[in-house]
């Protein structure tokens, strides 16, 4: 592997209070008080709070599958209006071409989730490498807003499993409102010279804060760790092994899981849905060496990878704007163009903090939207060149099904309004029926390999999307132009 010595490196000057020297000894327990959000065991309050939080999860579970099941019961008692519908349907050429569309869209995502399933089945994540033959390492750690949760974060780091010698850790403050430069500098008085930070004079972005710790960096390996995330002792080895493994990796992405599940109904539903988009969704991407998109939470990324797109990355626009979402879906698509693969690595967790009211969470997801608009527009553009030396139908495959899915919003959103102006109760309970058989295979699969009472917020989430988040594909197409962060503004007083 190149010693990243054989590439010429941006250096920085620190000014007194842009770091601090301050050396101490850390005992930092690697138990399970890490790996989850801490809870204030004098609150008299808690067993209480714990106990109405049990209660109201039961109520929601309860009361979706009573939904699921009444709307399946709704389809069977409507069979004879069903038929009416579809026979009107047949008998109108825009419905028929509409049918025929319709099942062939069915069938290709049939047929694509059965691939999934047999490439998850081959997937194996790659083990842990020995101690000399790691790479050195840098991780980066930007964060704005994040307050006390960042000291947590490069607490966690600094307890990694890997040769201290090996590892630089980098914590940027980018312009922050709130304590957080408070918590970073607390965390350089415990942890010493192994932790280096910096202050950006204004906010700026989490690109131009990464842009920084690149720059900074003198690593074989970044990885990017957001400030609000916390990973095990093995994380940061299983994450970069990969790159020994394989000559050709360029990045790797992590495991992401919700850290704060105990504190709302969202984030036991988000749970969920990231096991199925990370454990089975990026291991059988991982398999064509694909994956679309290395998530901020947890990602690493070869340093010569990263430094042969860094100026394209910085600089990007869409439609004549800077980009200020997206850098990880953007880092991902460049490193990808350059013929290198993305890997999945199951056995590097991360635990995340994710929104915990509705407003944070469809800003998120619009956020999101709007990247994965324009990321498939610059996937378009060399997915079917001769971009890498092994097979290009795996990766041409998964730009297909992502391209198709935002092509068909639209139809399918005129669909949705005139079917519920016409039949507005074939529509709920063919909907409500459909939930149910949908999210069964990810309540399946949650279940099969952690909690089956934890599995059913699969049918929640599914129904959130369906009728409260529906609008949110349309609406990022829309506005796929706009920027903005959305989510990291302190709440007005």
């Amino acid at each position: 592997m190149n010693k990243i010595t054989d590439y010429t490196m941006k250096r920085e000057t620190l000014s007194p209070n842009a770091t601090y020297t301050a050396q101490s000894n850390i005992n930092f327990s690697a138990n399970n008080s890490l790996f989850e959000r801490k809870q204030n065991s004098t609150d008299k309050t808690a067993p209480k709070a714990s106990t109405e939080s049990s209660t109201k999860s039961k109520i929601i579970i309860a009361t979706t599958m009573l939904l699921l099941l009444g709307g399946a019961a709704l389809v069977y008692l409507l069979q004879a209006d069903f038929y009416n519908f579809n026979e009107s349907r047949i008998n109108s050429p825009i419905g028929l071409t509409f049918l025929i569309a319709t099942i062939g869209l069915l069938l290709f995502k049939v047929c694509f989730l059965i691939y999934n399933g047999y490439l998850y089945f081959k997937y194996k994540p790659i083990e842990s490498v020995s101690d000399e033959l790691l790479p050195t390492c840098t991780v980066i750690v930007p964060a704005y807003n994040e307050g006390k949760l960042v000291w947590q974060t490069l607490l966690s780091i600094a307890n990694s499993d890997f040769p201290t010698h090996k590892l630089q850790i980098l914590a940027i403050d980018d312009g922050s409102k709130d304590d957080t430069w408070y918590w970073m500098t607390k965390a350089k008085k415990e942890l010493g010279d192994r932790l280096f930070i910096y202050q950006q004079p204004q906010n700026k972005g989490k690109r131009h804060a990464l842009y920084r710790g690149f720059n900074l960096g003198t690593g074989e390996i970044f990885v990017t760790i957001d400030s609000d995330s916390i990973i095990e002792k093995n994380t940061l080895r299983n994450l970069v092994s990969p790159f020994v493994v394989d000559e050709n990796c360029g990045a790797v992405a992590g495991n992401v899981r919700v850290l704060n599940t105990k504190k709302g109904i969202l984030p036991k539903m988000l749970n969920v849905s990231f096991v199925m988009s990370f454990e089975f969704v990026r291991s059988a991407e991982s398999q064509l060496g694909t994956v679309l998109c290395t998530p901020g939470a947890l990602a690493a990324y070869k340093s010569s990878a990263v430094f042969e797109c860094l100026p394209k990355w910085i600089n990007q626009t869409f439609m004549g704007t800077p980009s200020d979402i997206g850098e990880d879906r953007a880092m991902t698509n460049m490193i990808l163009k350059q013929g290198k693969k993305v890997l999945f690595q199951q056995n590097a967790m991360v635990l995340t903090d994710v929104p915990e009211r509705y407003e944070g969470l469809y800003k998120m997801f619009i956020r999101w939207g709007r990247s994965n608009v324009r990321e498939n527009i610059v996937m378009a553009k060399y997915i079917f060149t001769n971009f890498r030396k092994e097979s290009k139908a795996g990766a041409r495959l998964l730009f297909i099904n992502q391209f198709i899915t935002i092509a068909m919003t639209y139809p399918f959103l005129l669909f949705m309004l005139f079917f519920i102006a016409v039949h507005p109760l074939l529509f709920l309970s063919s909907t409500l029926l459909g939930i149910l058989v949908v999210s069964s295979f990810p309540v399946l699969f949650y279940a099969k390999k952690y909690n089956a009472s934890e599995s059913l917020w699969a049918y929640s989430y599914s129904l959130l999307y369906t009728f409260g988040l529906f609008w949110i594909a349309p609406y990022a197409i829309a506005t796929a132009a706009k920027s903005g962060w959305l989510t990291r503004e302190l709440a007005q007083k």
